[in-house]
């Protein structure tokens, strides 16, 4: 979501230098597109204040809202820090932007609205809010003969699940659901699915795939990473995921994709949503609760949440992203 914002800075001719720091683990999301050559990374908070003080930068745009980012920046030595004025951060900051409030609450803000807003803090003007994200063919090729020495033709189609969710359980749509949604796309229009996942969900995407009835496969013992799944999705029929991170690659693609929420608030991810539908259930009182895991145990705005409706929003998407 961040990167109309970075390549506005990077593109702002005020600005002599511009660095990105990043940490080290997400370097390959932004591989082989403008913002890589500008990448600063770090494994640590003790490496990010030290890479401040390196730097000595003007001034800092801070795109996540958390109160240690503002405190690294403190120590850092950075003279002007601009960021969102929530988690109880706006007193470390010189310039901040705090959402509308109604009643004393916080409205909710779509993520890329709110970047966008932070940006214009030190006047950075973003043209627009669709993800940017590049991919090489020399990898688009190595996946697409991966896919073919698993027993997936890539011309024929296939679908991507991604059925983790890092942030926590209660994100987690059953296993069964994902298959038997997997299935449906199977059975009406021929598209194997390929379920992938990041580290420590190799069991989770065995399981999936391991209850298809039409053999999806598992990408589990397989070598996995950011650079790869941009590959992966850019080149699927369809995304099939969670409320996740890869949603954003579709989006940045222009793949069509089916994303499952429960306890999340969709206005706070409602961007980008041209070839995206966006399956929950919207009358439980419990939700949206933001929580890791499910408060009160039951879990039903996932468990209750049919394949059914995922096969729907699929054709529905279909339908109008034809071409």
């Amino acid at each position: 979501m961040a990167t109309p914002v970075l390549e506005a800075a990077l593109a702002d001719a005020r600005f002599s230098q511009v660095r990105i720091v990043l940490r080290a683990h997400l370097a390959r999301v932004l591989e082989d597109g403008p913002c890589a050559p500008h990448l600063a990374l770090v494994r640590s908070d003790s490496e990010e204040v030290a890479l401040y003080r390196e730097l000595a930068p003007d001034a800092v745009l801070l795109l996540s809202n958390s109160l240690g980012a503002a405190w690294r920046a403190l120590r850092g030595g950075v003279k002007l820090r601009a960021g969102s004025g929530l988690a109880g951060r706006r007193w470390l900051l010189q310039r901040s932007h705090v959402p509308p409030t109604r009643g004393g609450r916080r409205l909710s803000t779509p993520t890329a609205e709110l970047q966008r807003d932070v940006a214009a803090l030190l006047e950075i003007r973003v043209p627009d809010l669709h993800p940017h994200l590049v991919v090489r063919e020399e990898l688009a090729n190595e996946e697409h003969a991966r896919l073919l020495r698993l027993g997936v033709d890539p011309a024929r189609g296939y679908v991507l699940c991604c059925p983790g969710a890092a942030y926590g359980a209660a994100k987690l749509w059953p296993v069964e659901h994902f298959a038997a949604a997997l299935d449906g796309l199977f059975e009406r229009h021929g598209w194997r699915g390929v379920v992938t996942g990041g580290p420590g969900e190799e069991a989770l995407c065995d399981e999936v795939a391991r209850r298809t009835r039409h053999g999806a496969v598992s990408l589990a013992r397989e070598e996995r990473d950011l650079a790869r799944l941009k590959a992966l999705v850019r080149g699927s029929r369809m995304l099939l995921v969670g409320d996740s991170g890869p949603r954003w690659y579709a989006a940045a693609f222009d793949v069509p994709c089916v994303s499952v929420m429960g306890p999340n608030d969709p206005l706070l991810t409602a961007s980008s949503l041209e070839h995206a539908r966006i399956v929950r259930r919207s009358d439980l009182e419990c939700s949206p609760c933001m929580q890791r895991v499910c408060p009160l145990g039951h879990h039903v705005c996932m468990r209750e949440l049919a394949p059914e409706r995922v096969l729907e929003a699929a054709e529905e998407l279909l339908v109008q992203s034809a071409p």
